[in-house]
């Protein structure tokens, strides 16, 4: 495996990982590829998960509005509509792109690589699929949409009884699972994999 150094930029071989361990930059001492065990089972578990947390966080009452005895119910996307409707539609797609299309199309996108993987299979265009969910990873930005949502509540706690539904819980949730699975993926073995398939 040809890598160059993140830190020096020097180009180097790596071997093969039998085991354990980790590969660290001859001329600067960088760490350069660090096994990670069970790396692809875990990915894919944590990305069930977050699969499930997706679809209970757009599919049930993210917050609910008391005031004055009425009470009102928002999800994820009746928020993004309100957006539109008050003509921001730059926003409106932004706020979709960023928190609804691109992290379903990263979870969607592990699972149709993993799953495959996990029974010694192969998945069309797996490595087209995988570059494409990496070059993703930038424009998931549910963390900045959640701290706005935190920000306004403060806000509008002053205005109106502010109710959490189950949404809320499962999108924060899915933040912290989306994170750990990243963190958990090995990338060096799913290329390796891809490549005794060949």
């Amino acid at each position: 495996m040809l890598t160059a150094c993140h830190e020096c930029d020097l180009l180097q071989h790596l071997p093969r990982l039998s085991g354990r361990g980790s590969l660290k930059c001859r001329r600067c001492g960088a760490l350069l590829y660090k096994h990670r065990e069970n790396s692809l089972e875990i990915t894919l578990a944590l990305s069930l998960a977050a699969m499930i947390l997706f679809v209970l966080a757009n599919a049930f009452p993210f917050l609910s509005f008391q005031l004055q005895g009425q009470l009102r119910e928002t999800t994820l996307i009746t928020g993004i509509l309100e957006l539109y409707r008050e003509g921001l539609p730059g926003l409106s797609l932004l706020v979709f792109l960023t928190t609804i299309a691109v992290p379903f199309l990263q979870i969607a996108g592990m699972l149709y690589i993993l799953l495959p993987l996990k029974f010694g299979k192969k998945a069309p265009e797996m490595m087209r699929v995988f570059r494409g969910i990496r070059s993703l990873q930038p424009w998931s930005m549910m963390e900045v949409f959640m701290i706005g949502i935190l920000v306004s509540l403060v806000k509008l706690m002053k205005m109106a009884k502010i109710i959490p539904g189950i949404a809320i819980f499962a999108f924060l949730m899915l933040i912290f699972v989306q994170a750990a699975a990243a963190s958990a993926l090995d990338p060096h073995i799913v290329w390796e994999k891809w490549e005794k398939k060949l």
